[in-house]
């Protein structure tokens, strides 16, 4: 049986995009310069044939990762949830021992984003707080120590 990638709407979407932007952008761009490269002509010590190719295969890899994700994605949009518990695609805040208050989004693997608020389920605080509910207080591990957080509110946007 595959296993699904749980990812929202709006991940899905920039995972096409970039899916795009790797095939019909930066793949022709490698093999223009591999060509390039290869009429300065010995490869052996040819230093911008074996970047080219380094980037080439970093390429291929990353659309191989992206189509495989895509491929077996299932969308959850938040807006169809719904409740007081802690689930993929919601937007959580939390408040840690000072009342300092941060906002989370629970996503997929592929869709964090820490600087925009997109954690994912599977990080520490976000495994803290899925099947949580609101008001709960939640222990996070983290190679620092022990935090923990108070689910102050949880939203389905």
């Amino acid at each position: 049986m595959v296993e699904k990638v749980p990812m929202t709407a709006g991940g899905h979407v920039s995972l096409e995009q970039e899916l795009k932007h790797l095939k019909h952008v930066m793949r022709p761009s490698i093999i223009k310069a591999i060509e390039e490269a290869r009429a300065h002509g010995d490869l052996s010590e040819n230093a911008e044939y074996h970047a080219a190719k380094e980037q080439q295969g970093m390429t291929e890899g990353r659309i191989q990762q992206i189509e495989g994700s895509l491929s077996r994605s299932e969308i959850i949009d938040p807006k169809d949830l719904s409740g007081s518990k802690v689930v993929f695609a919601c937007t959580v805040t939390i408040a840690d021992e000072d009342d300092k208050e941060v906002t989370y989004q629970i996503v997929g693997v592929d869709e964090v984003d820490v600087s925009a608020g997109k954690i994912s389920f599977s990080s520490p605080i976000g495994r803290a707080l899925i099947g949580r509910n609101l008001g709960d207080e939640v222990e996070v591990k983290t190679p620092g120590g022990e935090t923990y957080y108070e689910i102050v509110k949880i939203e389905f946007i």
